[in-house]
């Protein structure tokens, strides 16, 4: 079935999309927690995210290329700090901003998948300790009703926590994301708090935008056992991913976000295998990743949540790599599909080349590049590639 030519269509309902995040594209979000990171001396950052592709003023310009490339999906996050810039004060304009944007797409033709949360916490509220006392439950869930209030006549599906278990880990654990603090314990704690604050944004959602499909998007590694790392992996697993997919009972969707896979020994990663190219972002090129994990949510939720590809993608400056890359991710869609997995749609990242957090500007994400100094953005051989692939709801037809 897989490799008829009936099995290289995707299902009449596939959504195809893009994403990006305010952080990494809008420019000038300097009242944040990863701002303030940016400009700490010995953070390991490699560039301020500046004013990144100054999309606070150039969204329309992306709209204009997402819909001209056929795609009928947007995914983006709304920025905290703008919208909330000290605790309890609203900024009117800022709501409206992204109601516009909201708007703007539908006008367009693109559905808005609005992400509330993705890497950026205020910094008024990591004064209060954020995520790692629980302050940020409540306070996340009372920014989610009104974000909700305003864009819940507008948002085609809402996305609660941007990959929580990146956020723990990079930011607690491995010292790479704010606070740059590497304490196990503490990763582990700030990763239930994320989990508690999902619930309550999904609560505080279905409040305040009734009929609006609400769920989390979870990193996932395809985590692969090297000689005698069975139960090593079986650890990192369940604090890397299973006590988020807990989190997720009852949810609309689960966001499946995919790059790579990871061998485990018994004392962790045990590094490259020997012939597989390795990427920069430091990975393996490993498209088949994706489907292994598509297999793994679904059967780890009951197969009772549909799931959609929030993000998959690679970074690269070889275009033609970046097209090998998906087609081969998209091969295993397939797959899946017709091995009775839910899989409802597939978004690209990124749209732009973007600051990618602690890397800078270096690693190159985008199907459109995007000049540092005039912020021009020229398509690549890879946005009409995937645009075809949109067009046929078919791989290679």
């Amino acid at each position: 079935m897989a490799g008829s030519a009936k099995g290289r269509r995707f299902p009449e309902a596939f959504t195809w999309g893009t994403a990006t995040a305010a952080h990494q594209i809008e420019g000038g979000n300097t009242n944040n927690d990863w701002w303030a990171f940016e400009h700490t001396p010995g953070s390991g950052c490699t560039d301020s995210s500046g004013d990144a592709c100054d999309s606070w003023e150039r969204w329309e310009e992306d709209a204009d290329l997402v819909a001209g490339l056929g795609l009928d999906t947007y995914r983006f996050s709304v920025e905290w700090s703008r919208i909330e810039p000290a605790e309890g004060e609203i900024s009117r304009a800022a709501l409206a901003h992204y109601r516009r944007q909201c708007l703007g797409l539908r006008r367009r033709g693109v559905d808005p998948v609005v992400t509330f949360h993705h890497f950026t916490t205020p910094l008024w509220l990591t004064a209060l300790g954020g995520w790692e006392t629980g302050a940020a439950v409540e306070r996340f869930g009372r920014f989610c009703a009104v974000v909700a209030e305003e864009l819940g006549d507008v948002m085609t599906r809402a996305c609660t926590v941007n990959e929580p278990n990146i956020v723990a880990t990079m930011g607690w654990h491995a010292g790479m994301f704010p606070p740059g603090k590497t304490d196990v314990d503490l990763s582990r704690r700030v990763a239930a708090h994320l989990a508690e604050g999902h619930r309550a944004a999904v609560e505080a959602i279905r409040a305040g935008a009734p009929g609006v499909p609400v769920g989390l998007t979870l990193s996932m590694t395809d985590y692969q056992a090297a000689p005698g790392g069975e139960e090593k992996l079986e650890s990192i697993r369940h604090h890397a991913e299973d006590v988020f997919l807990d989190a997720t009972g009852g949810d609309d969707f689960i966001g499946v976000q995919v790059y790579t896979r990871m061998l485990i020994g018994p004392d962790g990663w045990a590094g490259y295998e020997d012939g597989v190219p390795v990427l920069d972002m430091g990975y393996e090129f490993y498209p088949a990743s994706l489907a292994n994990c598509l297999r793994r949510a679904w059967e780890y939720t009951g197969r009772s949540t549909p799931l959609l590809v929030t993000e998959n993608g690679i970074g690269t400056t070889d275009d033609e790599q970046r097209i090998d890359y998906v087609r081969q991710a998209l091969s295993g869609v397939l797959d899946v599909i017709d091995e009775g997995v839910h899989v409802g749609g597939y978004t690209y990242w990124s749209l732009l080349d973007n600051f990618e957090w602690a890397l800078g500007y270096r690693p190159r994400f985008g199907i459109v590049a995007v000049d540092r100094a005039t912020f021009a953005r020229t398509p690549k051989p890879s946005a009409s590639w995937l645009a075809s692939v949109a067009a046929a709801n078919a791989l290679d037809a």
